[in-house]
């Protein structure tokens, strides 16, 4: 038990299943059971909010290594333990998850299709997520990872668009595969180690041919999900066949899962690998950059340019994640938090046009600055986020991620540094034809600014979008300590006479 006294990040996690449980029991007309239904959810997900805001009041910075450790025996016989624990790097993954959810919940209020089993999916797919963040066993992590697939899976098919049947079963096939290339890897890593806690893993040498095959193995699965090129074609059509509140999810959480598992098991477990194959990871984040950014670029439809622009994002995601330095991976941090606030913000603006009816086609849109200003406001603010612009959250982690790479490479760093150049040409046109475009359409005339629904789901996200930027040392101060200890243990594992004692990233109890 840790030094609060209760079991914090289990019941973080595993809130949600009461909220099925609550939900899966209610009775009485449909339109009580929806209402009922889409409540439940929505303060469920609040308490699970508070209870990561407090987690976050109450963790201690200044440790490298996990805290609030929970353990119990499950497997004892064969290694394995219920073993849960948070570092700073996982900290901010579940308060991002923790935040986008009830946003994502309220986006779904205009779902009238079987909400009761809309709701329960998407409470499952909460656990799942937090779940895996929170995991410090790769057995209990790969359980986690894995279950993610069925309850998104069901969200694309049954309540996305017309062609949401092949755009969830290219989902599923992409990341199963992946993840039973990843199964075959814990299972290697387990026979060697006698083990799957993550701690022990992390210590625990592994030879550099097997590292090899290990890494490959690790990047099947991690970059399908974190949309790596050119492992990335199935995000174009899950992102625009899922419903609104599915593609929050996506683009905001699941997507992070991928680089997650880069930073928690690729980068600290295999350390030689990932600096032979660094070359690589540069040329597919890279290539992300700029050929995603000219995709992006060349689309008329306004919902699969976002989606495009995701990707070349989590390409400089990647970028900072394999320069091996503090300032990189600070950078892919913050990058991350910025993208899933910024992503969220320009779908849930695409959304609000798709609610009135409208259509996502860019040159029948135009002139909603005039007629819609709040919301040409905060669309406004979401595309200088995604462009990078100085005061914005995406500001500070492309600027992180580029000198991180300048340190490695200055190619490297100028042909990421272009992203930002190629961000503002696509996202420039986008508030053009949205915004300013004049328009044929006499339809457009009668329509109405951000209802209060709407609103309320914007602000927050435009708030952190604004914290972020202003004020980042407010998020980096958590993750300092853990991302110092594995960059100095990358660098002692591959040198390891060097006089630079690498950071103990033994376990921390509090």
């Amino acid at each position: 038990m840790n030094s609060l006294g209760f079991p914090i990040l289990s019941l973080i996690t595993f809130l949600p299943l009461v909220g099925v449980v609550f939900i899966a029991t209610l009775r009485g007309d449909d339109e009580a059971v929806a209402r009922n239904a889409r409540w439940g959810a929505l303060w469920v997900s609040l308490v699970v909010l508070a209870l990561a805001v407090y987690l976050w009041v109450v963790f201690d910075p200044a440790q490298p290594g996990f805290q609030f450790v929970e353990a119990q025996p499950w497997l004892s016989g064969l290694g394995v333990q219920y073993r849960m624990g948070v570092d700073g790097i996982s900290l901010f993954l579940i308060l991002l998850s923790a935040f986008i959810t009830p946003i994502a919940i309220v986006s779904s209020w205009s779902i009238n299709k079987r909400v009761r089993e809309f709701m329960v999916a998407f409470l499952l797919l909460d656990t799942m997520t937090i779940g895996m963040f929170c995991a410090m066993d790769f057995v209990v992590f790969y359980v986690f990872f894995e279950a993610v697939l069925l309850p998104m899976y069901l969200i694309i098919g049954i309540w996305g668009g017309e062609r949401r049947i092949y755009a969830a079963v290219k989902f599923f096939l992409f990341t199963l595969t992946g993840s039973l290339l990843m199964l075959l890897a814990l299972v290697w890593m387990w026979r060697n180690a006698g083990t799957t806690d993550i701690v022990t893993l992390l210590h625990t040498p592994i030879p550099p041919q097997a590292q090899t095959w290990l890494f490959l193995a690790f990047l099947a699965s991690f970059g399908v999900k974190a949309a790596v090129w050119p492992l990335h074609t199935w995000l174009p059509d899950a992102y625009g066949e899922a419903p609104l509140p599915g593609t929050i999810m996506l683009a905001a959480v699941l997507s992070k899962m991928g680089s997650y598992g880069f930073l928690r098991f690729t980068v600290p477990m295999l350390p030689h690998a990932s600096a032979v194959a660094a070359p690589l990871m540069f040329t597919l984040g890279v290539v992300a950059v700029i050929y995603v950014s000219l995709v992006a670029l060349a689309q008329t439809d306004m919902k699969r340019m976002i989606a495009y622009s995701s990707v070349a994002h989590m390409g400089l995601i990647v970028v900072g994640i394999f320069t091996f330095t503090v300032q990189g991976i600070e950078g892919a941090l913050l990058q991350m938090l910025s993208h899933g606030f910024v992503i969220t913000g320009l779908f849930i603006c695409a959304g609000v046009l798709l609610a009135r009816g409208e259509t996502m086609t860019l040159s029948k849109l135009g002139g909603l600055a005039v007629r819609m200003p709040v919301y040409a406001t905060l669309l406004m603010l979401f595309a200088l986020a995604s462009m990078g612009m100085p005061g914005t959250s995406g500001f500070v982690g492309e600027i992180l991620v580029i000198v991180g790479a300048m340190k490695v490479n200055f190619w490297v760093s100028l042909l990421s540094a272009t992203g930002m150049v190629l961000g503002a040409a696509y996202m420039l046109v986008l508030l053009r034809a949205v915004l300013f475009d004049k328009t044929t359409r006499p339809a457009l005339d009668g329509l109405k600014d951000l209802s209060a629904v709407e609103f309320a789901m914007l602000v927050p996200l435009a708030m952190m979008v604004l914290w972020l930027g202003i004020y980042p040392s407010s998020f980096t101060h958590i993750f300092e300590a853990p991302v110092s200890a594995m960059v100095q243990a990358h660098f002692a594992s591959l040198n390891p006479s060097s006089a630079v004692q690498p950071v103990s990233l033994a376990m921390v109890t509090k």
